[in-house]
């Protein structure tokens, strides 16, 4: 093999290590804090994204809001728990990053991007329902502005449900589902099975949003539920398998070596 071949080989996306007679590596301590830190984050983003649609129900489904008495403390107690869900999020994959490109670099850095887009696409929405507060709060009341004030107010809830379908929908199929899904079945840190949940989730969950964005199907709606069903379950497993389990033994961790056979 020549020099720039091996040179090649060794930077290539498929980075696992191999011993001769080991199988895998337990993970080390640092690795299993590594584990559960991911799957604490992720279970977060359930805890704090699921309360936010509740404290948003105000503004989202009351086409006067912006000229009503408002209940803007709960509104904004929903753009609390979005930034928290927001910050888990990129953290899942910063967190994972120094594991994850032993498998591929490339993809774990596609991982870590597809996040922070994510978690900006959310924050954007999270500006527009705190602009239908702060017009309410300062314009309403001004006689003739209130029609006007009305639609400006709506149109901004819609370029909220619009970042809830791009962000999460979206950039949560291809991140969570195609490239986690990739590095965990890869590098066999979860049962592959289970990773396999992912690898299937992700391109259904994207196949449901664009079928929204084709009019096929109303969001929400049980189709979309359906398409987006794995992929909620896929992440939803991996975050009690991580805090419960920890990593299984991979050929990408570096604790004591496990013996083929053994």
């Amino acid at each position: 093999m020549s020099p720039r071949l091996a040179s090649r080989t060794h930077k290539g996306s498929s980075a696992i290590p191999k011993q001769r007679g080991v199988s895998a590596n337990e993970p080390t301590g640092a690795e299993q804090r590594t584990a559960r830190i991911m799957g604490g984050r992720f279970l977060a983003t359930f805890v704090f994204s699921i309360p936010a649609l509740w404290f948003y129900d105000p503004v989202l489904n009351d086409t006067g809001y912006v000229l009503g008495g408002g209940a803007d403390t709960r509104v904004a107690l929903g753009a609390v728990c979005e930034i928290l869900s927001a910050t888990a999020g990129i953290a899942t994959a910063v967190v994972i990053f120094p594991i994850a490109k032993r498998v591929s670099e490339s993809v774990a850095l596609g991982y870590v991007a597809s996040r922070t887009l994510e978690s900006t696409v959310i924050v954007s929405g999270i500006v527009s329902l705190m602009a239908v507060l702060g017009l309410r709060q300062d314009l309403a009341g001004t006689g003739g502005a209130n029609a006007s004030l009305v639609a400006v107010g709506r149109g901004l809830v819609a370029f909220h449900d619009q970042t809830f379908l791009l962000g999460p929908q979206f950039c949560a199929g291809i991140g969570n589902g195609i490239l986690l899904g990739y590095l965990m079945w890869r590098s066999g840190l979860v049962p592959r099975g289970m990773a396999m949940i992912g690898l299937v989730g992700g391109p259904l969950a994207v196949l449901g949003g664009v079928g929204v964005l084709l009019d096929l199907w109303a969001d929400p709606s049980t189709v979309l539920f359906l398409f987006t069903a794995a992929e909620i379950v896929w992440e939803f497993s991996l975050s009690i398998y991580l805090l419960v389990r920890g990593f299984r033994p991979s050929p990408v961790l570096t604790g004591s070596p496990v013996v083929a056979g053994s």
